[in-house]
């Protein structure tokens, strides 16, 4: 674990994360915390956000639209994203992917050490969006 001194932005990084389950990229981190801290850098945000990865902190959900998505829930949960507007959601759902370790395990012959289950699909507006447009055709 990584020890660091005490830093206000990086407290605000981490205050941001905790407060949202928007699972942000790095820049969109930065975008909101811009006009708090205007001395605040990109490379800060990315920087910190590593160090929290490195820390278990938060975990990367993945890329999407280009960009490293973020999640303060470093519980082992499944994901839904939007394949239009990359909305990422956490799911409630009462299957554990740990279940399949060992099968997994004895068809690739290697050790598993954790997992991310994701769907992929339209969200609930990219499927009215969807729907408008169909209706206008």
């Amino acid at each position: 674990m990584v020890q660091r001194k005490y830093s206000k932005k990086r407290q605000a990084i981490l205050e941001m994360l905790s407060a949202t389950d928007a699972h942000p990229s790095a820049e969109q981190i930065y975008s909101e915390l811009k006009p708090l801290y205007p001395d605040l850098s990109l490379g800060t945000v990315y920087r910190n956000l590593n160090l929290f990865r490195e820390n278990g902190d938060v975990v990367c959900v993945g890329t999407f639209g280009g960009q490293e998505r973020f999640d303060w829930n470093t519980a082992p949960h499944p994901h839904f994203i939007c394949t239009r507007c990359h909305r990422i959601l956490d799911l409630d759902l009462s299957f554990s992917a740990t279940d399949h370790y060992a099968d997994v395990e004895k068809a690739t012959g290697g050790s598993v050490s954790s997992e991310s289950v994701a769907f992929l699909g339209l969200c609930e507006q990219c499927v009215r969006s969807a729907g408008n447009i169909a209706d206008a055709k």
